[in-house]
C-alpha cells in the first residue's frame, strides 16, 4: 500500500514515487530503417547500465512518426543519484545516436511517471 502522505507532489492531487528520463530521436525509414537498427544497437549496447540500481526501461517506436525513445524510470528516492551518475551514460547514447546518419532531432526530457 502506498501512503500517499509522504508522496511528493505537485498539486493536492497529484503525487508521485517515480521519476522517468527520456531520451528521444526521429529515424529515418531510409535504407531500409537502418537508422531504426542503430538506434537499437545503441539501446542494446547501454541496456544493462541504463537497468542497474533497480532502474526499469522502456523502448517505444513509432512507425508514423518515426520515433525512437528510451525512457529510464527511476524511484524519486533514487533519482538525484541517478542523475548526479550521469543518467547512465546518457551522453554516450546522446552522442552514439547523433552518430547514426538518417537520426535527427536528438533531445532529452525529465518528468513523473506512475502508474494508475
Amino acid at each position: 500500500i502506498i501512503n500517499l502522505s509522504i508522496m511528493p507532489s505537485i498539486t493536492p492531487n497529484v503525487s508521485f514515487t517515480n521519476i522517468a528520463r527520456e531520451i528521444r530521436c526521429k529515424w529515418s525509414p531510409d535504407n531500409d530503417k537502418s537508422s531504426l537498427t542503430s538506434c537499437q544497437d545503441v539501446l542494446a549496447k547501454h541496456l544493462g547500465d541504463l537497468k542497474g540500481d533497480g532502474r526499469t526501461v522502456k523502448r517505444i517506436v513509432c512507425g508514423g512518426c518515426m520515433d525512437f525513445k528510451i525512457i529510464t524510470t527511476s524511484t524519486e528516492a533514487a533519482f538525484a543519484a541517478f542523475e548526479e551518475g550521469g543518467f547512465a551514460g546518457e551522453k554516450d547514447i546522446i552522442d552514439e545516436l547523433k552518430g547514426i546518419d538518417g537520426v535527427t532531432d536528438v533531445e532529452t526530457q525529465t518528468y513523473t511517471i506512475e502508474e494508475m
